[in-house]
């Protein structure tokens, strides 16, 4: 089956020596401590080592206008900012995908190694049913795969080590799991390139989260109607995939305004400040898209809200963008006219500075 705990430290031992041992089940573990998801969001604190990594070409940086999480309007720690994890000999990091689907990238600072294994995207269903056999949760819980239940299942994956200096490139939807060979720091963080299959799979994901009860940690609604006003896009497929998004989000929001005027609910305009966190609901953490039901300061999504109050009594409704403004967003989003001005992996494509609000001016 599948370990359902992190796992301690372990003495290391080579492929040859575990096929002689046989498969190895733990029933105990040694759990160790190690330091995770450390912020170095702060310009100023880390100014030095976030200019190092600003280096790197676009497709890599957290802010590019190549990188779909730059359009967030906000800060999502860890995904469009970087981390620091300080980790000691045997600690893992359990399977998991990143948050969304989206690509990541794993920079290890030494002085030791980390071992990877990655499996393609394609056979996280197969992850699913095991994690479902062996009573974990795929999406919340803690697993490491064993490598004999991979041959058993014919699951191919990659296993390598990743010496100080090297960097790893985890891409969109790639199931992986990591452990530390050797006292070691990482810094990562997450990127979402400008294409039909990142955004495909960022949105699956992102309903998929929504069925099983699990918060998404990328709110896709606002970002997309993010990458409607200010991203510069010549992906014929990602533009209509988009307005997919757009025209149904729009269309949710006429009907609750039409659904709210006949109970005569007027929902009060609110707006929405510079880098202002996207809401998500108090109960069931799904993103809640421009009407705002808010009880004691907590916003809800609709129908969280009327489960409470069918008449909506004791609920405050309101409004960050006006209908006419999001249908003018959609009008005027359409395929960008000609190639990209720049090769993607070498340098960033031209952009109107002039275009972007405060909070994405630094891309």
């Amino acid at each position: 089956g599948i370990n359902a705990e992190y796992g301690g430290a372990e003495k290391p031992e080579d492929l040859a020596t575990a096929k002689r041992r046989g498969p190895k089940r733990f029933t105990s573990f040694k759990m160790i401590q190690f330091g995770t998801n450390v912020d170095l969001s702060d310009r100023k604190k880390w100014e030095a080592q976030i200019a190092e990594l600003e280096k790197l070409p676009p497709f890599c940086r957290t802010k590019s206008s190549t990188n779909m999480l730059s359009y967030m309007g906000h800060k999502i720690l860890g995904m469009n900012t970087i981390q620091l994890y300080m980790k000691v000999p045997g600690s893992r990091t359990p399977g998991h995908q990143e948050n969304n689907n989206m690509s990541a990238l794993n920079l290890n600072i030494g002085p030791g190694d980390c071992e990877w294994f990655v499996v393609p995207k394609e056979y996280w269903g197969v992850f699913h049913e095991i994690c479902e056999r062996n009573k974990i949760n795929f999406l919340t819980g803690s697993w490491w795969p064993l490598i004999e239940d991979l041959h058993k299942e014919n699951i191919p994956f990659y296993r390598f080590f990743q010496r100080p200096e090297d960097l790893v490139w985890v891409n969109a939807g790639a199931i992986h799991w990591v452990q530390a060979k050797g006292w070691c720091n990482n810094i990562a963080w997450n990127t979402g390139a400008l294409t039909n299959a990142q955004y495909v799979a960022a949105y699956e994901r992102y309903e998929w989260n929504k069925l099983q009860g699990v918060k998404s940690i990328v709110p896709m609604n606002n970002l997309s109607w993010n990458l409607a006003r200010y991203a510069k896009i010549h992906d014929a497929d990602l533009v209509a995939q988009i307005r997919h998004c757009l025209e149904g989000t729009l269309n949710q929001c006429k009907i609750t305004k039409e659904k709210l005027q006949k109970e005569g609910i007027v929902p009060q305009f609110h707006g929405r400040e510079e880098e202002e966190w996207t809401h998500y609901c108090e109960v069931c953490e799904a993103e809640v898209f421009n009407i705002l039901f808010v009880q004691n300061r907590k916003v809800h999504c609709e129908n969280c809200a009327r489960s409470r109050s069918r008449s909506l009594e004791n609920f405050i409704v309101l409004e960050e963008f006006k209908i006419e403004e999001l249908a003018k967003t959609l009008a005027e989003f359409k395929l960008a006219e000609g190639g990209p001005e720049k090769d993607a992996l070498l340098e960033s494509y031209e952009l109107d500075i002039s275009r972007l609000p405060v909070s994405l001016r630094h891309l």
